[in-house]
């Protein structure tokens, strides 16, 4: 191509030929390279408002509120995002963190009552080029119904593909010269490759889109989505996103997100643990915000996360959208007569009935036996589809209820289970995998986020434990993260990897006594030296034995 290297793609990983040449095949890459040069430019853009919005918090010491300049969006009562398709119009539960490159996972899912399944590349996944390629090409023959013993596409829980947050880049290919925007790789080839399929079988294309902070970049996304439409020849409105609010900002912007998405959205969706990681991530410097912990502290129905939600639920609504809530995260222990299984199943009962009665249309469950008791509870609480009806017009939500911080102090119980979280995903990462079990729950990449913040923020702040008033301190951090070392140990967390839970502990003590708070988990890992000689050293095999750099 006129003498210089338009786009380079490295070897498939060890095992994954076919599925590689499956993805990359020329036309595929042609469009990917269309694709990210077209919005290359954009995505920086968006990321560097970020970065100008929090240099502004900083220096002036303001706090969000509404925009006053999109404040005509907000009061004109007329539009109203396109009509939920019918296979999104009943979708109670949906099963979480699923990440496809698990396949015996992602087939058990396929094969479940659920009524979606959150097909995810970002926050239950380690995005490794051999996860990345294996999880694209099982979502490719899910569409293309080449697995045995699974229903049609048509008929299967329909996909909801989360692809990677602007904050990932994707070091396999380079596109002119610099690493891709990890969303646009997996957007586009999933785009490339299934975006048809579902359409013509009326079950998709449908996107999750993580850690929006703005209305602009709901923007880019919905450019992004009517080039790729015009490419494949696909009507405009035919893919579907339901946005997360994952970050404080994007909450004072929900209504400003939905009417740039008006035409593609699928609702927008609210959490917990991302979401409040996100005030320690935008004022976490701010002794006003110091966020109490979250083993004790934070919940629901705290004032700050409820009125988020009502929010959420009344704006969706007023606009026509679905609102969903967040992942249970709890496991249904194996004994269904057992007591632990009945306090369990109590606790995320009660739980998810809070969010029901808020007035969401479904929710997400990590345990695929929590599905049905959880479409049981949506059937003995509400009427119909879904409660686009409930306008929630007696929810008055302003900036003061969004950011009052719970009241509540630091337990070291509490510190030492957000080191063993920060520890055990790091791990995790280290060994190829996006999410663990804890102490009878998941935890992924959002609990990663909001254990080291908290960490991080209470060093910061000297603050006192509640126990026996010390100070938390990088001695004290330190000294229990070597405690907690041997308790793992005990657990058998570190069976046949202890090194591995050495260097994630240093690499955690790492993250949480930086001077200046690194924005995402993700990110830090994603470009840690560690990490990606972990990954490297996979690939050099792979480069040996494949000797064609790139195919364009």
């Amino acid at each position: 191509m006129s003498g210089s290297v338009r786009m380079e793609v490295s070897p498939p990983p060890s095992g994954l030929e076919a599925e590689y040449e499956t993805l990359f095949t020329t036309d595929s890459l042609l469009f990917l390279h269309e694709l990210i040069s077209t919005f290359d430019e954009q995505v920086d853009q968006v990321l560097r408002l970020r970065v100008s919005r929090k240099v502004h918090l900083d220096l002036s010491g303001d706090l969000p509120s509404f925009l006053e300049h999109t404040s005509d969006i907000r009061r004109d009562p007329a539009w109203r995002v396109l009509p939920v398709p019918l296979r999104l119009q009943r979708r109670h539960v949906d099963i979480g963190d699923l990440a496809p490159s698990d396949t015996q996972r992602f087939v058990e899912a396929l094969q479940s009552p659920a009524q979606g399944i959150q097909v995810d590349f970002d926050d239950g996944n380690c995005p490794t080029y051999y996860n990345q390629i294996k999880g694209m090409h099982n979502v490719l023959k899910a569409v293309h119904n080449q697995f045995p013993n699974v229903p049609h596409v048509s008929q299967a829980p329909v996909l909801m593909l989360r692809p990677r947050a602007w904050n990932m880049v994707e070091h396999n290919m380079m596109v002119e010269g610099k690493e891709a925007p990890g969303p646009l790789f997996d957007f586009g080839l999933l785009m490339f490759h299934c975006g048809k399929t579902l359409f013509e079988n009326k079950s998709g294309p449908y996107f999750y889109l993580s850690k929006v902070e703005s209305f602009m970049e709901a923007r880019l996304w919905n450019k992004i989505f009517v080039w790729t439409q015009q490419k494949l020849g696909l009507p405009l409105g035919s893919i579907k996103a339901t946005v997360l609010i994952e970050n404080i900002l994007a909450a004072f912007e929900m209504e400003e997100i939905l009417y740039e998405l008006r035409d593609h959205s699928a609702g927008l969706n609210c959490g917990i643990w991302d979401y409040s990681a996100s005030f320690v991530n935008k004022f976490g410097h701010r002794r006003a915000f110091l966020l109490p912990d979250r083993s004790k502290y934070v919940n629901m129905e705290k004032r700050f996360l409820r009125s988020y939600m009502e929010l959420l639920v009344q704006t969706c609504h007023r606009r026509g959208a679905l609102a969903t809530g967040g992942m249970a995260a709890l496991l249904l222990p194996q004994d269904p007569l057992s007591e632990p299984y009945r306090r369990v199943l109590a606790t995320v009962t009660r739980l998810k009935l809070l969010e029901i009665k808020a007035g969401v249309d479904g929710f997400m469950v990590y345990d695929l036996n929590l599905i049905e008791p959880m479409q049981t509870l949506f059937r003995l609480h509400t009427d119909g589809d879904n409660q686009l009806h409930q306008l929630r017009n007696d929810v008055s939500v302003t900036p003061e209820d969004l950011l009052s911080m719970p009241s509540g102090g630091v337990t070291l119980y509490g510190l030492k289970y957000n080191i063993a979280v920060g520890v055990l995903f790091m791990n995790a990462w280290l060994s190829g995998k996006g999410h663990f079990f804890f102490r009878g729950q998941v935890e992924d990449s959002a609990t990663a986020e909001i254990s080291r913040s908290q960490v991080w923020q209470w060093i910061r702040h000297q603050t006192q434990l509640e126990d026996d008033s010390r100070v938390v301190s990088r001695r004290l951090v330190t000294d229990l993260s070597r405690e907690v070392m041997v308790e793992l140990s005990a657990l058998g967390h570190n069976v046949g990897a202890k090194q591995g839970l050495h260097t994630a502990a240093d690499m955690f003590l790492e993250v949480v006594l930086k001077r200046d708070f690194p924005e995402f988990i993700t990110t830090y890992l994603n470009q840690d030296h560690t990490f990606l000689s972990s990954q490297s050293s996979a690939q050099v095999e792979a480069q040996h034995r494949h000797t064609h750099q790139s195919k364009l």
